[in-house]
């Protein structure tokens, strides 16, 4: 009977080592070793060669021939836009995300839009047969679609069809199932992803074919296999969403073509995934009418602006610790505006709870919302309601002071075309442009000067 033989292979680097460690001695990554358990006296696996090198020649900078950069449409916009574009000829891109989320969907409507333009497109899948694929293929139409399907996880023979087939574009459900049989290792370990990520970036980078790679999440959100994975392909997509509701959005979170910052949203629905066209209206859609606690901010999402409901809840606290409950911003940024407000404007936030959220499931980081979360929670705790058509734009900083943000004009113009007629801004930003007819510009310096000026300053009984 064979016997087990433990090893640890690090998810970073691939570094193998007969013993646990706490940190990666090749790497220097903590807590990445996990343990592989092999049969002993189970025959070695065949060596694999690895291809020679490309055999091209070094050349000075100014003689490489660039060309135009060639963008084909995906046929969804929303994808388009994310990708900077378009899908770059050769690009390898991994699309990750929460099971159940849509990649497969979104990924089989692109196949259906490229090889309705005549583009030639194979769809591997190593999860599901032809006929689990072509029941979801009926459901979003593209039952008679000219698309390839082919239903295999051993790169050697996925290979051996691309080089048959040779198509222009290629999907790959998911990178995790593939495997190379002259490996020993189990599919998804991390010598197996890497060498069937390598294989397929060697391939698209000389054949000029685009690839998607599907790539699974961990229970931390992380894609599943080594860290490598994410600095060989092109661009990395996340889909985030919960999927009891209805919306996804995408992010790149990097993109050698184009910016990072940009943000897709989707709707998801019997027919598959729909582009959200306008954002800002889709996300204010349900937003409650005459409720303290609410606030209209406009934040750049790469080069759209979006507008979003902010929204605080202050309530009397009964515990020794206040309770703070943070979703779709980062808490510690919370933590410091909520100590703000107590310093500077005369909250008593101490003995009262703060739950903080940003309605429609977007995650905001960049500091211009500041203003609109302390105009949010100073509503909730006066209990008094910010007008409709207000919409609150500014960082606040230690001292309470309003700075200066980017790109006023364009948010101005998004709020003016849903209704917004009335912008608090920080003076700064105010005196620099001039207001479009039917707005109104106010700006402050401080955090109190707002609060004043939407009658939010809490009165001697609080």
């Amino acid at each position: 009977m064979a016997k087990k033989k433990n090893s640890y292979l690090c998810s970073s680097c691939g570094y193998e080592t007969p013993r646990w460690l706490g940190k990666c001695p090749e790497c220097g990554a903590w807590n990445t070793l996990e343990e592989v358990i092999q049969q002993e006296n189970e025959p070695a696996p065949k060596q694999y060669k690895q291809r020679g090198g490309t055999g091209s020649f070094a050349q000075p900078m100014k003689d490489i021939h660039t060309g135009s950069q060639v963008y084909t449409p995906s046929g969804i916009p929303e994808l388009d836009r994310v990708l900077g574009g378009g899908i770059v000829e050769g690009a390898l891109m991994l699309v990750g995300g929460d099971p159940g989320i849509g990649k497969s969907t979104l990924l089989l409507q692109v196949c259906n839009h490229l090889s309705k333009a005549g583009k030639k497109v194979l769809y591997v899948s190593g999860e599901e047969s032809a006929r689990q694929i072509k029941l979801r293929a009926e459901r979003l139409g593209a039952q008679e679609s000219e698309m390839i399907v082919l239903t295999e996880n051993a790169m050697d023979a996925v290979e051996e069809k691309l080089r048959t087939i040779v198509p222009d574009f290629c999907v790959i459900d998911s990178v995790q199932t593939m495997y190379r049989p002259e490996m020993g290792s189990a599919p998804g370990s991390v010598s197996q992803v890497r060498e069937s990520t390598s294989l397929l970036m060697r391939y698209a980078k000389t054949a000029g074919c685009s690839i998607f790679l599907v790539g699974h999440v961990t229970k931390e959100g992380s894609l599943a296999g080594p860290r490598v994975l994410e600095h060989m392909v092109d661009v990395v997509l996340y889909f985030e969403g919960d999927r009891q509701h209805e919306y996804r959005l995408l992010r790149a979170v990097k993109n050698r073509f184009g910016s990072v910052n940009e943000l897709g949203i989707f709707e998801m629905t019997a027919n598959g995934m729909q582009a959200v066209q306008n954002a800002s209206e889709t996300l204010l859609s349900q937003r409650a009418k005459g409720a303290s606690g609410s606030c209209v901010f406009c934040g750049i999402e790469g080069s759209r602006p979006v507008l979003v409901d902010l929204q605080a809840l202050v309530t009397q606290s009964f515990g020794a610790v206040p309770r703070r409950t943070v979703n779709g911003m980062d808490s510690s940024r919370v933590m410091l505006l909520l100590a703000v407000m107590e310093k500077r404007a005369r909250l008593k936030m101490y003995n009262r709870d703060a739950y903080i959220n940003v309605a429609g499931g977007l995650s905001l980081s960049e500091p211009a919302a500041d203003l609109a979360l302390c105009m949010a929670v100073a509503s909730s705790y006066t209990d008094r309601v910010v007008p409709g058509d207000w919409a609150v734009i500014g960082e606040v900083g230690l001292a309470g002071e309003v700075r200066a943000i980017s790109q006023l004009e364009r948010r101005i113009a998004e709020c003016q075309r849903l209704g917004f007629t009335h912008i608090l801004c920080p003076r700064d930003s105010a005196r620099r442009i001039k207001a479009p007819n039917g707005v109104t510009l106010h700006g402050v310096d401080t955090v109190a000067q707002a609060m004043a000026v939407l009658d939010l300053m809490p009165s001697s009984k609080n």
